[in-house]
């Protein structure tokens, strides 16, 4: 073998050693890239997923903030019903107040919401909100007496706590 040949072979084998860590090089690339493109799909089916759910939860508690503005005029009207009265005017009154108020409390119910059992219950600190707390033989312990201002829920939410009294 002459020089010649050995040079050539050389510059063979140098040339083979970079084609071979330039494909190195772009296999590393392409790895790296496929990992991105991986964790970016997934960062997308998440983010689809968390809007989906949001626009879900959006949509089954659309009408929250409405309802809780109604609530005190709720309040009012279950007051002004109580009065008793034996004057037939105001007796006629009451009864258009009634009918009022069940038209009311019917289109609440139709939009998922619903009033929170109290009196005689377990008191349930995520239901109830104790404002007074009385010995009382009567009751067992820890059950809900009298209920002040009624609760509400909006389907599976807590939109008002029922204000109670407690048996200790």
């Amino acid at each position: 073998m002459d020089s010649e040949t050995q040079a050539e072979q050389a510059q063979e084998s140098d040339e083979l050693s970079a084609a071979k860590a330039k494909i190195e090089e772009l296999e590393a690339k392409l790895s790296e890239t496929e990992n991105r493109m991986y964790r970016v799909q997934a960062d997308l089916d998440n983010f689809r997923r968390r809007a989906r759910l949001d626009l879900e939860a959006a949509q089954k508690y659309r009408s929250q903030n409405l309802i809780t503005e109604i609530l005190p005029a709720l309040d009012n009207f279950e007051r002004a019903l109580k009065i008793d009265t034996d004057d037939e005017k105001t007796q006629s009154l009451l009864q258009g107040m009634d009918m009022v108020y069940r038209q009311l409390v019917q289109a609440l119910q139709n939009e998922g919401i619903e009033a929170i059992q109290a009196e005689g219950q377990p008191f349930d600190p995520h239901l109830h909100q104790a404002v007074m707390q009385v010995e009382d033989d009567q009751y067992e312990s820890n059950v809900v007496i009298e209920e002040f201002q009624k609760g509400y829920k909006l389907k599976d939410r807590i939109i008002r706590p029922a204000m109670v009294k407690v048996n200790q």
